[in-house]
């Protein structure tokens, strides 16, 4: 009876797995099957899952953009504003972390506050003053506004991998030391292999926040020559005249395919890196 109960459970809770797998993947699937649809029956035929006439060629109008601009462009720049993005929020996120935890100076406990503070602060609020900023620096309308603040790590990634060093005894430190090792080649060659993890998570993080990133390229971005994936595909739907439901879903699935890529091949490092778990055995 024991193992006749074991088995009931274990194949409802499969069951109401499975069933709110569904539920969450579903508007996905809806997205891919819509891609596939006839613009004007998008929205009509909301219930209705498969298509009744597959058209292909919505990935053919949607590639080609519009305003003689390629989705070629828009890919390429999201991707060169996501990677220059992602390696300077880590390097930075990391140099600070280890300062934080390991390296006592005079000030360290109100810049550790005042970082802090900033995860507390509503994105809303600097959006003026970073305008202001960045339009008299004559920024706007480039990629710089994009990227160079990312170059000052954030505050959220600035913790994260101050709880993973906080994992790694301070006795390895002590040791290099005592060998004749510097802050920077302990930083580098001891600190930032153990916290591979931490990084990693960090840089899976930072690539799906700026590759989502819909404000700051609409703030910032003006001609359709710069513009990113995510302004690309809102630019597919306009109130004022026909909207092109079909390829703007065909680019929103080719949007997503980094995303669950990255995903796929990179989540045991999420959960490693979140776990904090420092040295194992």
């Amino acid at each position: 009876m024991t193992r006749t109960k074991k088995a009931i459970h274990t194949v409802l809770f499969h069951v109401i797995v499975c069933a709110i797998g569904i539920v969450m993947i579903y508007p996905l699937i809806w997205m891919f099957f819509s891609s596939f649809k006839e613009s004007s029956l998008v929205l009509s035929t909301v219930e209705q899952l498969f298509p009744s006439t597959w058209r292909f060629d919505n990935y053919v109008k949607g590639w080609s953009g519009f305003g003689g601009t390629t989705f070629t462009v828009f890919f390429k720049n999201s991707i060169v504003v996501t990677s220059l993005s992602v390696v300077g929020n880590v390097i930075a996120s990391a140099m600070a972390a280890y300062a934080f935890s390991r390296v006592r100076f005079r000030g360290r406990g109100i810049l550790f506050l005042f970082m802090m503070v900033t995860m507390m602060v509503p994105s809303q609020v600097l959006v003026v003053p970073q305008y202001i900023i960045f339009n008299k620096l004559n920024w706007v309308d480039t990629f710089l506004p994009l990227v160079i603040p990312e170059w000052g790590g954030r505050a959220f990634f600035i913790f994260l991998i101050m709880q993973f060093i906080a994992g790694i005894p301070k006795e390895l430190d002590e040791a290099a030391e005592i060998d004749g090792c510097g802050r920077i080649r302990l930083f580098l060659n001891i600190m930032l292999p153990l916290i591979k993890p931490a990084l990693a998570t960090s840089a899976i993080f930072a690539f799906y926040w700026k590759w989502d990133d819909f404000m700051g390229s609409l703030l910032y971005l003006n001609a359709p020559e710069n513009y990113t994936v995510s302004i690309a595909l809102k630019l597919f739907c306009d109130p004022t005249s026909v909207s092109d439901y079909g390829a703007m879903f065909a680019m929103c699935v080719l949007s997503l395919l980094p995303v669950i890529v990255l995903f796929l091949f990179t989540q045991k490092y999420i959960v490693e890196g979140i776990s904090m778990s420092g040295l194992k055995s």
